[in-house]
């Protein structure tokens, strides 16, 4: 059934808030991201914005959660030949990041504060990196099946190791903008054999 009244158009206002803040930080960078600012954006009082998501926190949370929908959305990993891509995709997702530095910025502020267990975004985010690491596992595992990556490497190590590196440097290069991160990356998944050419030969 279609929503209808106060609730749809909550879900909507919610929506306008959380889209109109992604462009701001991505336009103006994290730090002009206060509640004033966002507020500003839609045409609502610092209260009122809040009024929406209860608090900074949980409005921040949000508006990363909004975020990872749209990614989601423009890469699509259900599509076919996502497998076949993946390097390229991750490569292109550090790409984004570098080009919209107070993105980065949200997600590392996010994901960090969200360490305690308390915090109210701790569910969404420890659910955020089981999702991501699957996401590698599970097209590592489809590349061995169909003998394009080797089957000694382990599929859950590299999905874990690869997130770990991709936190590492969007810390580094916030302090050192020089850092080339797709250069670094890219080697890092050549380091965990992930090359993607060709079927891997094997014995008889």
């Amino acid at each position: 059934m279609t929503e209808r009244g106060p609730y749809a158009k909550g879900r909507a206002k919610r929506a306008e808030i959380l889209d109109a803040a992604l462009e701001v930080i991505d336009k103006q960078g994290y730090a002009a991201a206060t509640v004033k600012e966002l507020a500003d954006a839609v045409g609502l009082s610092q209260n009122g914005l809040l009024h929406y998501f209860g608090s900074k926190d949980a409005l921040f949370a949000e508006i990363l959660r909004r975020r990872d929908e749209l990614a989601e959305i423009a890469i699509n990993t259900q599509r076919p030949g996502f497998a076949e891509g993946l390097v390229e995709a991750l490569l292109d997702a550090v790409d984004e990041e570098t080009s919209s530095p107070g993105l980065a910025q949200l997600a590392l502020r996010v994901t960090g504060e969200a360490t305690e267990p308390d915090h109210l975004a701790h569910e969404f985010i420890g659910r955020r990196y089981e999702l991501v690491r699957a996401v590698v596992r599970d097209a590592v595992t489809e590349l061995q099946k169909t003998g394009r990556l080797a089957p000694e490497i382990d599929a859950e190590a590299v999905a874990a190791l690869v997130f770990a590196s991709w936190d590492g440097l969007r810390i580094q290069w916030m302090y050192d903008r020089t850092i080339d991160l797709r250069r670094q990356m890219a080697y890092l998944l050549r380091a965990l054999g992930l090359t993607i050419d060709a079927p891997v030969a094997t014995g008889d």
